[in-house]
């Protein structure tokens, strides 16, 4: 009400919305990543069912709504709406009821229903059948984040059992009061499991990745340009920037999120209103908001190499093995926003799952980075700019060096001790930077175990356990892994890296710049 009434930017989804309620459902679950638009989407949906058409036609000087002119009753419906997301749920089942005892008494007050002083599953099937009773009308019922309570609880075993009891029996009513309800719309961040919170409602249509909704959360390329040409403009003339370049960074940084098998990226909507808000700073808006610190940990304590994100593959029940004992940190990483879908493989039915964009992959490497290194953490922010500056001067030496330092303060025993150990701390540490790396890209010849590229060099990577720096570069020559890169104007590096498993950390290595051949023995 208050976007649409003081004349603010508004992206207009109620198309897709329209097209929900119309259809032939009534209870629905969607998931997205926090702050990715799910609590307005949910006071959109109420002001529909409250019959508020004033709020959708022309208001502030702003256009009407899509909705406006759809075929729909405005037909008011009693609207009672939860939000879950206020709660301190750790310290108990007492702050999940206090919430729910809450939240229930202020819908309750909106509709002139007292409740009685008896347990909430027992509230709200009274207010339930109040409402109903009152208006003459079915209810509508929306959750507003209800696995927030679950989610804040996962790395406390015993408190997350006795919520997602409590929650399982409260969402129940739902089941067995369908006759009251218009429409349920439930929003999280967590896919609903049927033999978890659930299980008594194994009616629920699950929307979280259907292709008609994939961007009903988040705003496409066209809205984004559509909607916010002025915010554009005044960046690039306050910046100087090129618009080309910029239109492309503002992609990179904040795009990227797939929601479905259908080849379609939203924006993450915060961070972009953020970066307007910033005078145009590329910065990670949305990551600095909440720090995944148990995600991480999930991460490092299943030896997850992340450099090799573009292999994974996870299937649909993946996503629904909701399990606090033995969590897949993937789907997780996936649900929450820290990975999202890039492709989908039609013959293996298998999603396949990387970073969204710059923002998320140089941010999540830069925590993964800091639990590595632990106490360490001063020593490794001391390296960044360092090897930042070598590597965009082209200075490999000083790179090498410094890429030494680093590998260090890692501890080694969080990963196998492989090659491929190495390969993911080398990846990590690029990509922490913000550079564009990429591990084993696949050429028609074989695979680059590392490729960084800037604006003026390209560094390929071969790297070898307790072999010679001599063996990396000559397989970048036989392979011809640069070829690609012939005439792009840059300067390419071949750099061959040998490490040694007793220093764990780099032995030999050397570079090829066209004919010259330089080596260092570390």
């Amino acid at each position: 009400m208050d976007i649409r009434e003081r004349g603010f930017v508004y992206v207009d989804k109620t198309a897709r919305i329209h097209q929900l309620i119309t259809g032939s459902g009534k209870p629905f679950f969607l998931s997205r990543p926090r702050r990715f638009g799910k609590s307005l989407l949910c006071s959109t949906l109420g002001a529909i069912f409250e019959g508020r058409r004033e709020l959708f036609g022309e208001i502030a000087g702003r256009p009407a709504l899509a909705i406006d002119s759809l075929n729909w009753e405005w037909k008011k419906h009693p609207v009672i709406r939860l939000d879950l997301n206020a709660g301190t749920y750790s310290n108990g089942v007492n702050e999940l009821l206090s919430v729910l005892y809450a939240e229930l008494r202020r819908e309750a007050a909106k509709s002139g229903v007292t409740l009685e002083n008896t347990d909430v599953k027992s509230q709200f099937k009274y207010l339930l059948e109040m409402v109903v009773r009152n208006t003459g009308e079915k209810a509508v019922v929306i959750i507003d984040e209800y696995d927030k309570p679950l989610m804040d609880t996962l790395n406390e075993p015993s408190i997350h059992d006795r919520i997602r009891k409590e929650l399982k029996g409260f969402y129940g009513v739902l089941k067995s009061y369908d006759a009251y309800l218009r429409l349920v719309f439930l929003t999280g961040v967590t896919k609903f499991s049927r033999v978890s919170v659930f299980s008594d409602l194994n009616h629920l249509d699950d929307i979280t990745l259907n292709p008609r909704y994939a961007d009903i959360c988040g705003w496409t390329q066209n809205e984004l340009e559509q909607n916010f040409g002025p915010e554009i403009n005044e960046v690039l003339e306050e910046t100087g920037r090129n618009r080309e370049e910029y239109m492309e960074n503002l992609r990179r940084f904040y795009n990227g999120y797939q929601f479905s098998k259908k080849p379609l990226t939203v924006y993450n909507p915060f961070g972009l209103l953020q970066h307007f808000n910033g005078d145009g700073d590329f910065s990670p808006y949305w990551y600095e908001t909440a720090t995944p610190t148990f995600l991480v940990e999930l991460v490092v304590k299943q030896k997850i190499n992340l450099a090799m994100l573009g292999e994974l593959s996870v299937r649909d029940e993946d996503f629904r093995k909701y399990d606090s004992e033995n969590m897949n940190a993937v789907p997780l990483l996936y649900q929450t926003g820290y990975l999202t879908i890039t492709g989908y493989d039609e013959e293996l039915q298998t999603y396949k799952l990387n970073f969204p964009n710059d923002e998320v992959s140089a941010s999540f490497a830069a925590s993964l980075l800091k639990q590595y290194t632990q106490s360490k953490n001063e020593v490794a922010g001391n390296l960044n700019t360092k090897l930042a500056e070598a590597l965009l001067k082209g200075c490999l030496e000083d790179a090498m060096n410094v890429l030494r330092s680093f590998l260090a303060v890692i501890p080694y025993d969080i990963i196998r001790e492989t090659e491929n150990y190495y390969q993911t701390a080398v990846h990590l540490i690029f990509t922490m930077l913000g550079f564009n790396c990429r591990t084993e890209l696949r050429l028609a010849a074989g695979r680059i175990d590392a490729l960084v590229e800037t604006k003026r060099f390209v560094y390929c990577f071969e790297f070898k356990l307790d072999k010679s720096a001599d063996e990396a570069l000559a397989q970048i020559d036989t392979k011809d892994y640069l070829l690609p890169w012939n005439g792009s104007g840059k300067k390419l590096f071949k750099v061959g890296v040998g490490f040694n498993h007793e220093k764990r950390n780099i032995g030999e290595w050397k570079y090829e710049v066209v004919d010259t051949i330089s080596y260092i023995l570390l």
